[in-house]
């Protein structure tokens, strides 16, 4: 059974870094053609597609956020982690991520962990 579990801060002050990890278990982030990928949702807005990191280690990251995001894995504890950098209020959402099987399918998610951006 995979399982996906993100961790994060919980509250952030505005123009500080953020970081998010997702541990993995019943799968290797280096398996092949999974990508491990993450993604947000502000209050009152839609899923917003971040980035994410291919199997081969490969990150990808979004035009919008790629300035201040980067996404890494950590194979000993197979782990992903996400950092965003210089935090605004509107980087306020619940951070997921998610097993990407191709063709912009997601097979197993995360819970979600909050993050807030507040002073």
């Amino acid at each position: 059974q995979v399982q996906l579990q993100e961790s994060g801060p919980g509250l952030v002050k505005p123009s500080q870094t953020l970081a998010v990890t997702c541990s993995v278990s019943g799968a290797s982030i280096t398996g092949n053609y999974y990508y491990w990928t993450w993604i947000r949702q502000s209050p009152g807005k839609g899923l917003e597609w971040i980035g994410g990191l291919a199997y081969s280690g490969t990150p990808y990251y979004s035009p919008s956020l790629k300035n201040r995001i980067s996404i890494i894995g950590d194979t000993s504890n197979n782990q992903v982690t996400l950092t965003l950098g210089s935090v605004t209020p509107e980087d306020t959402a619940v951070y997921y991520c998610a097993r990407g099987v191709g063709y912009g399918l997601m097979d197993y998610w995360g819970q979600g962990t909050q993050v807030t951006v507040s002073s």
